[in-house]
């Protein structure tokens, strides 16, 4: 029996959350995200618009030698060509976090734009990856020693570090300053993770405990030992009235958690769900 379209993103999720942090096919992964919302939707699809991105940048990147021409040959693709921007207008939209919905509509958030920026970038063999900048998704391309901030939610235009400085202070507040951190690499499995809690955070505000957790559940198909998320699903469930699989997710919290006081706080938590159910 052929394996239905779910079933091969949730296998695709699930290796990627057994294997060690490494750059992979971000784009297919974020795509496979997308179509546990949209099982009907054929990727086929959006898989050609990928390649044809890639494509066009390629016929440009030929004599692309500076980082200033690499982002120019993007953009000209991505922006002028395609019309990709940030939605500025809807900016909570769910759709601007689902990786189908961001192609078929040419706009979304930072991070889900960023995603084709390194996958396009990428497909020419260039330094591309996301950063941990705070409050908004940027990314840093390098070569040698040179280094180029861009933010793909804004045209994919460049950013010097006053401006960052300024991103910073709006995102974080007046007292807030740069620091190293925030221009650390981030994983391609935490710009996914990142993707997805975003639409997380948005069913919270819309008190849609069961929608949280099922976006929770696919965090975890990526991050399995991650420990914050078996704590989530647990208070998820226990929301949604799912108490059995509440107890579940925190006992699993429990076997992960090295730390003596948050391990106390899920056992007295655990005791109340299992009260609950008797």
């Amino acid at each position: 029996m052929q394996m239905s379209l779910t079933e091969q993103a949730k296998n695709l999720l699930r290796d990627i959350g057994a294997a060690p942090d490494a750059p992979f096919e971000i784009a297919e992964a974020a795509l496979a995200l997308a179509s546990l919302d949209r099982p009907q939707v054929s990727l086929d699809r959006y898989r050609r618009h990928l390649d044809s991105l890639s494509e066009d940048v390629g016929r440009l990147a030929a004599g692309c030698v500076s980082l200033e021409d690499r982002l120019a040959a993007l953009k000209n693709v991505l922006v002028d060509k395609h019309g990709y921007s940030g939605d500025q207008l809807n900016y909570d939209d769910l759709q601007n976090a689902n990786f189908i919905r961001v192609i078929d509509r040419k706009k979304g958030l930072p991070v889900a734009l960023g995603i084709l920026y390194i996958h396009t970038a990428r497909t020419q063999g260039w330094n591309i990856n996301g950063l941990a900048f705070p409050g908004h998704f940027l990314l840093r391309l390098a070569e040698g020693g040179e280094r180029l901030v861009m933010d793909p939610f804004n045209e994919g235009a460049s950013r010097q570090a006053h401006e960052l400085r300024d991103l910073l202070k709006a995102m974080s507040g007046s007292d807030a300053e740069l620091r190293p951190e925030h221009f650390s690499q981030v994983s391609d499995r935490e710009i996914l993770l990142r993707l997805q809690n975003n639409i997380k955070l948005r069913l919270i505000q819309q008190n849609d405990a069961a929608g949280a957790e099922a976006v929770v559940g696919r965090m975890l198909m990526l991050a399995p030992e991650q420990t914050a998320l078996w704590w989530e699903t647990g208070v998820l469930n226990a929301k949604a009235g799912q108490m059995q699989a509440a107890i579940e997710a925190i006992e699993r919290f429990i076997e992960l958690e090295v730390r003596p006081q948050p391990r106390q706080e899920a056992a007295v938590f655990l005791q109340k769900l299992r009260d609950q159910l008797n």
